[in-house]
């Protein structure tokens, strides 16, 4: 018998390792500063971690109900209602994930079958089209075009067909920092409305917006979201990434097959994590009301700080991304432009291209700015000295 080790077939064989990884160890490797992959260099809020600690010294150490406790989807319920005038049930539409990106994986895999087609807008995040292929669906994407990144909604109706079974959308967006308006939500609704077509709306950043109408969330639209998952994440709320909780909210038909999925997959989140959040949510929603201030100083400084460089600095209008357009600097593509501006300049960036699956010819790169103060500067420093 053979002592060689045995290959896999890859079921994602075109993919490797992420270039936020990339990027990340880049950064590291060269000392640079990591304005690439999307993290605080800040801690969450005090009461948040002393809460943590509270709940772990009160033995709340076991396994929590597979769909979250009950405090904390009760507390969703009430801010849900109190943002969008929509109270979701907390015992059928709201269940606890690991992340948002266990919410989108679950969503895509109770939804999708195989042959089914699934629409996106490039650019668009990583984790979409890994969760279409494995399974079974078909991605077509449709190309947004910078610098408005605006949904060409005659083409977005030339694109279903029979076979479409789910729109994955994303607002306020990353990587473009665009947001969609309720306008948006509406031209989506009017042209899926007959048709047999599901919703996943990633609103990870539904907190950072800041556009002057706010976050246009599926939640708010009556009929859309009878047949839509919205996702959010506290990692992004509470500059927790690293605690990895997020949840979804659907209609209780819908839940009930995102559920049997998650319960296959993780099971249940954190117990302590999950009460902590819960006293957040109930204690101090001054953090989420007080967050699309917080991270719009946070974006003005950085963008003040690049106003004499050779970059073009884009709108942000939400997420705590910063787009700018190296063209004036280099001729390079944005992968070997990002690779060099880590290694030379010392600041790690993200590629725009690597959010698209057809050609991005533009010269545009992403910036995160949340973090500290002396970071943003440092690192405008260094840019300015392009």
């Amino acid at each position: 018998m053979s002592t060689a080790a045995l290959i896999p077939e890859s079921k994602l064989p075109a993919l490797g390792t992420t270039i936020f990884t990339q990027m990340s160890a880049l950064a590291q490797k060269h000392n640079a500063i990591n304005l690439s992959q999307g993290f605080p260099d800040f801690d969450g809020p005090q009461y948040l971690r002393d809460r943590l600690a509270y709940h772990v010294s009160q033995g709340a150490n076991q396994y929590a109900p597979m769909t979250g406790t009950a405090t904390l989807r009760e507390a969703i319920a009430a801010k849900t209602e109190q943002i969008y005038g929509y109270a979701p049930d907390a015992d059928t539409d709201i269940t606890i994930t690991a992340g948002a990106t266990e919410s989108l994986y679950i969503a895509i895999t109770a939804l999708v079958s195989k042959g089914d087609e699934v629409i996106a807008f490039d650019p668009s995040y990583d984790c979409y089209a890994p969760a279409v292929e494995l399974a079974g669906g078909v991605m077509k994407r449709i190309q947004l075009q910078p610098p408005e990144f605006k949904v060409n909604w005659a083409e977005f109706a030339d694109q279903i067909t029979d076979r479409t079974k789910l729109v994955i959308i994303n607002t306020p967006h990353n990587p473009s920092a665009t947001v969609w308006s309720n306008s948006d939500v509406e031209q989506l609704w009017q042209i899926i409305a007959d048709k047999h077509i599901f919703v996943l709306s990633d609103e990870v950043y539904e907190h950072i917006c800041f556009a002057p109408e706010g976050h246009a969330s599926v939640l708010r639209h009556p009929e859309l979201r009878q047949r839509a998952i919205a996702v959010s994440s506290f990692g992004k709320t509470y500059h927790m990434t690293g605690w990895r909780v997020g949840y979804c909210i659907a209609p209780a038909i819908i839940s009930a097959e995102l559920r049997k999925v998650h319960q296959y997959l993780t099971f249940s989140i954190t117990t302590p994590v999950q009460l902590a959040l819960a006293d957040m949510l109930r204690e101090a929603p001054e953090h989420w009301q007080e967050l699309p201030a917080f991270y719009q100083a946070k974006r003005d400084r950085l963008a003040q700080g690049l106003a004499n460089s050779r970059l073009k600095v884009m709108p942000s209008q939400g997420t705590y991304f910063l787009l700018v357009d190296y063209s004036d600097v280099s001729d390079l593509d944005d992968v070997a432009f990002c690779h060099w501006l880590t290694e030379h300049v010392g600041v790690a960036a993200i590629p725009m291209s690597v959010f698209c699956a057809a050609p991005f010819p533009h010269k545009l790169i992403r910036l995160c700015f949340a973090k500290q103060e002396a970071t943003l500067d440092a690192a405008a420093e260094r840019l300015c000295q392009l």
